[in-house]
């Protein structure tokens, strides 16, 4: 009997993004609105601040085309405010305004705007440039996801050696070994700048494991990429095996102890004197704090790793 026919699963629409337009003229609302959907967008509107808030509360959107003249908070403390948030800083945001002064285009970029229109708007114009920067972002959202997918954190310096950006791996990862706010941030800044100059910094481990920031050397704008690993966690063992501070001769006796050899065999297989030998046990009896053969081989047992 032939298998049921089975139609493939149909590939399920790629989401359309979202552009998040605020501004407190109707009209100019209403005519970005029928753009933006006529380009394939998914669109919200807002009239002032607070309403954009509240969108980003439902939603986050992929750009924001932001007035930046209006009643109340204006569009720049809105921008300020939506880079200060970690969950919408990735968030491209575009300035609208009929401000064309040097001041209030640089006032626009320094709270975080990616780009300006001045108005009347041209709205090929509009629709181009947003492309483009909603483009960028996702693929530099994608690139971070894919860091910390792949096992690591990634850490990007500015010229001057300050944080510009990490991924989110990377903050869990330093704020769990340095700790988080105001007070971590000197020793965290350290740490990376000790890698920036060393090419590697590491932290001892923790419950976590250790840290690992290891350095990708200089890009073409000054800025500087560290990557970050978590070395694994210490099992108890090899912790205890570590504080005892065995040397590797003494391990290698302590082995052949605890496989039940006598001195003569350890001696004969490692090519040292009966003597040598029991020198090296009396070292091991003590720092295992043990005074017989059978109590050292029995912690042997639990510390060493067996063939």
């Amino acid at each position: 009997m032939n298998p049921p026919h089975s139609e493939p699963l149909p590939t399920p629409a790629p989401a359309r993004p979202v552009i998040l337009v605020v501004d407190d003229a109707p009209e100019t609302l209403r005519m970005l609105c029928d753009a933006l959907v006529m380009e394939g967008y998914d669109v919200l509107a807002a009239r002032d601040t607070q309403e954009a808030l509240d969108r980003f509360e439902v939603t986050v959107p992929d750009g924001v085309l932001l007035d930046a003249v209006m009643p109340g908070r204006d569009g720049f403390e809105l921008c300020a405010q939506i880079k200060a948030t970690p969950a919408w800083s990735h968030v491209p945001v575009l300035f609208m305004t009929g401000l064309s002064e040097t001041d209030h285009i640089l006032k626009g970029f320094a709270c975080g705007g990616v780009d300006y229109v001045v108005k009347p708007l041209r709205i090929p114009e509009v629709m181009a440039r947003l492309a483009t920067h909603v483009r960028n972002a996702r693929v530099a959202r994608l690139a971070r996801e894919a860091v910390d997918v792949a096992g690591m954190g990634a850490v990007l310096l500015d010229y001057q050696g300050r944080v510009a950006w990490r991924s989110p791996q990377a903050t869990a990862w330093l704020d769990e070994t340095f700790g988080t706010g105001e007070a971590a941030r000197p020793a965290i800044d350290q740490w990376l700048m000790q890698a920036l100059r060393e090419g590697v910094a590491t932290t001892g481990p923790d419950r976590q494991g250790g840290l690992l920031a290891r350095s990708l050397g200089q890009g073409s704008l000054g800025e500087s990429m560290l990557l970050l690993t978590r070395s694994p966690q210490e099992d108890a063992a090899t912790q205890r095996l570590r504080e005892i501070a065995l040397t590797p001769r003494e391990t290698e006796v302590l082995s052949w102890l605890a496989k039940g050899k006598t001195n003569r065999d350890i001696a004969d297989i490692l090519g040292m004197s009966p003597r040598t030998v029991n020198k090296h046990l009396e070292h091991v009896f003590e720092k295992l704090g043990v005074e017989t053969r059978s109590a050292a081989a029995a912690i042997a047992g639990k510390l060493l790793p067996q063939d």
